[in-house]
């Protein structure tokens, strides 16, 4: 044991054997020292259980290797790119949904030099970031005013602590869902200052409930959507447009939560009648909230529009700075708004909206060109190639329950087994997420673009057959 202790390379020699993969990697001196250490302690423990016995192991020509990959793995980013080959176009695992060209030159500009965030270029003053994107909102929505904050719950909060704080919000028990990582309506409420009062049953809510239920310590009614959440069968839900009656009947603001959200309507593409920020304005609601990077395709957002008089509120509610927006964020929103201002423009511009709106006989033929490529790169022996007639879902929330058709890439590894190369694929640069379904591993042409095609060959050909990806 002695001896294979002194036969472990210093770190000096690591460092310089490893010298030209670290200014590849532009690695810092102390962090590649640190990681070196960290690899000559694991064998050190190797040894030590036994684990490593054969002298052999610690010549250079088998060492060095070992050393090389624990560096690149070390020294890979935390938040790393991935291929999506789940189907799953706003999901929410791997950053939801893909931005617009437009939009990431936009946020790439307002990164890379100083821009008018608060400085009004018209008047030489300070301005407000505030007002770089509420009229594009106002336009598309048809509110009056509109704000932005860093995501849609921040939105729910500012809004009811705005005009709810010290007194009862009014919502149906239908409607008080969790959605993904434990986020709970009823305890943002709560923080809000504002107290729940909930009307009727999981199932059923009549108008007659909200009207019973109205106090001198109400302070609002509200709708929330209930994401990837389904009431199907015996099942009654209370009209917006009658709820609006009732609440503007009592003086009362009707806020309604969209989550997701919307400004396109998608019932043209075979999708459900999902009401847009619009609709729901038209029809009465005082103030809308949804996100910005889930059906509308851009940054990670909460957009508020609605009544002048409500908005001009929260500008003035404190808690507005610990939830405004960055640069880069309204930067991309903004270039993602603007091509809403033509909505043909949107469909073919906004990855998210593309995706959803592609249709059968597309789809068909990219899982075709895949299955194609695949055939010619990877060894005979090492997979069964075939196509599969699926189902894509939207994700995020939205458009629960409804199939999306496809045509899937089966892969049925030979030399494998599934669980094995779908474990292997999360460790290639960069990794592969999928499906894997009846013992096999199915590629969803939707979510990936063609240009992305190549690498997926390559790094699905380092999974089966163990070649550095």
């Amino acid at each position: 044991m002695r001896e294979l202790f002194r036969a472990l390379p210093s770190v000096d020699a690591c460092l310089s054997a490893m010298d030209g993969v670290l200014l590849e990697l532009d690695a810092p001196h102390a962090r590649s020292r640190e990681l070196i250490n960290l690899f000559l302690d694991s064998c050190r423990n190797e040894i030590r259980t036994g684990a490593l016995s054969d002298p052999a192991e610690l010549d250079a020509a088998r060492l060095m290797p070992r050393l090389e990959a624990f560096l690149r793995e070390g020294l890979r980013p935390a938040l790393r790119r991935v291929l999506n080959a789940t189907g799953v176009v706003i999901h929410t695992n791997l950053g939801r949904s893909i931005m617009a060209r437009q939009a990431i030159e936009a946020a790439m500009t307002a990164a890379g030099g100083y821009c008018n965030l608060e400085y009004n270029l018209a008047a030489g003053s300070r301005g407000s970031r505030h007002s770089l994107v509420d009229k594009l909102i106002c336009s598309l929505t048809g509110a009056e005013a509109a704000l932005v904050v860093n995501n849609n719950a921040a939105a729910v909060l500012l809004v009811l602590d705005t005009l709810c704080r010290g007194g009862e919000v009014i919502v149906s028990r239908g409607q008080l869902v969790e959605i993904g990582g434990s986020f709970r309506i009823p305890d943002v409420m709560a923080r809000s200052g504002a107290a729940l009062r909930e009307v009727g049953t999981t199932n059923r809510t009549h108008l007659s409930d909200y009207a019973g239920a109205i106090s001198v310590d109400t302070r609002a009614l509200m709708r929330v959507h209930t994401s990837n959440y389904r009431v199907i069968g015996f099942h009654a839900d209370v009209a917006l447009e009658d709820m609006a009656r009732l609440a503007h009947e009592h003086g009362l603001p009707l806020l309604e939560d969209l989550g997701s959200g919307s400004l396109l309507d998608f019932s043209p593409w075979g999708l459900p009648g999902e009401p847009t920020a619009r609709q729901v304005i038209e029809a009465g609601a005082d103030v809308v909230t949804f996100s910005g990077d889930k059906v509308l395709g851009g940054p990670q957002a909460g957009i508020i529009a609605g009544r002048e008089e409500f908005i001009e509120a929260m500008r003035h509610n404190q808690l507005l700075r610990a939830l405004r927006c960055d640069k880069m964020t309204l930067a991309a929103l903004e270039a993602t708004l603007r091509l809403y201002l033509d909505p043909h423009k949107a469909i073919a511009s906004v990855p998210t909206l593309r995706r959803m709106t592609m249709s059968a006989a597309e789809l068909k033929r990219r899982a075709e060109k895949l299955r194609r490529a695949l055939r010619r790169a990877l060894p005979a022996g090492l997979a069964e190639l075939s196509l599969l007639t699926g189902v894509s879902r939207v994700g995020g929330g939205a458009f629960p329950e409804c199939d999306l058709p496809t045509t899937l890439v089966r892969v049925l590894p030979l030399a494998r087994t599934v669980e094995d190369t779908r474990a292997r694929l999360l460790r290639t640069e960069p990794p592969l997420v999928t499906r894997v379904e009846n013992g096999a591993l199915l590629l969803d042409p939707r979510t990936l673009e063609d240009h992305e095609f190549p690498t997926l060959v390559r790094v699905l050909n380092s999974a089966l057959d163990g070649v550095k990806s």
